[in-house]
């Protein structure tokens, strides 16, 4: 008779860069997809030297960045009219349905941060900013 299957701890090294939705280079690390995941996705985000993400908001869930390096400057609002700068060692709170955009204030060095999100599925909610005229 097979016991059931119970839940295991398992490491994720990522192997590769994926472009993401909001057009930036990420390091999938923790989803549904990869671990199975039910309430959690943690990732890599670079951006590139000058850098920006496309506009976009994220459906549903909200996500928080830990800065590993670099500055980043978020836009963010409607009209992505407000502004924070975070900094290498900062934590930034994005809550869910509000427009930004992420942009690397360096010319010469890449941004690297940690993104963690309370959805495992939170690549397929991910919109453009502004929406698409329907």
């Amino acid at each position: 008779m097979n016991e059931p299957s119970s839940p295991a701890v398992q490491a994720v090294r990522p192997d590769r860069e994926v472009m993401s939705t909001q057009r930036l280079p990420y390091f999938t690390g923790i989803s549904g997809r990869t671990v199975g995941a039910t309430g959690l996705a943690m990732h890599l985000v670079v951006i590139p030297p000058g850098a920006a993400s496309q506009p976009h908001v994220h459906l549903g869930y909200e996500t928080g960045i830990y800065v590993l390096e670099g500055r980043v400057e978020t836009r963010w609002g409607e009209r992505l009219q407000h502004s924070v700068v975070s900094e290498a060692g900062e934590f930034l709170f994005v809550p869910p349905g509000v427009p930004h955009q992420a942009i690397n204030l360096s010319a010469t060095e890449a941004a690297r941060a940690v993104v963690a999100r309370n959805d495992p599925a939170e690549a397929d909610k991910v919109q453009p900013w502004p929406p698409a005229a329907s």
